[in-house]
């Protein structure tokens, strides 16, 4: 009996302690709306979501994990879009939203309209200027819908 109660304490130990083992898992920062990501520097993300059968580009400004919406209170932004051989701007305004309380001037949320966009799906891009939390980025270069991160 001393044996089988002494051989059940092992197992308890044994599998207590496997039991208190913690995973941690690797936080990757993914878009709220599964857009493309922009990295604004080190500090905020545009995230770029298009909606082909309307030929409209949504632009999400969001802090540095994506995880929350940053206002601006810019007029406009700019993103300059290379297709083929031919350059098309996309100009983006803002969005209001009165259940959020965001309106024109002071917004999370931009869109673009634009007829090539219900069939191009993949262009090399650059934001001239775009202010956001403050800071003006200037001239980021990316990719649609690859975004520009190299990680």
């Amino acid at each position: 009996m001393k044996f089988y109660l002494n051989m059940l304490l092992v197992a308890v130990l044994v599998l207590g302690g496997c039991a208190k083992k913690e995973v941690v898992a690797e936080h990757e920062d993914q878009p709220p709306h599964g857009g493309t990501p922009v990295a604004l520097g080190d500090t905020n993300y545009i995230e770029l979501v298009l909606d082909a059968a309307n030929g409209t580009l949504s632009a999400y400004m969001l802090d540095d994990d994506m995880e929350e919406f940053v206002r601006s209170d810019m007029p406009s932004f700019e993103i300059m879009a290379k297709i083929g051989g031919a350059e098309e701007t996309l100009v983006f305004k803002p969005v209001a939203n009165p259940a959020t309380g965001e309106k024109a001037g002071d917004t999370s949320l931009f869109t673009a309209q634009a007829g090539w966009l219900k069939t191009t799906k993949t262009f090399d891009a650059v934001i001239r200027s775009v202010t956001i939390g403050g800071t003006t980025f200037r001239n980021v270069d990316f990719n649609f819908p690859e975004g520009n991160e190299t990680d």
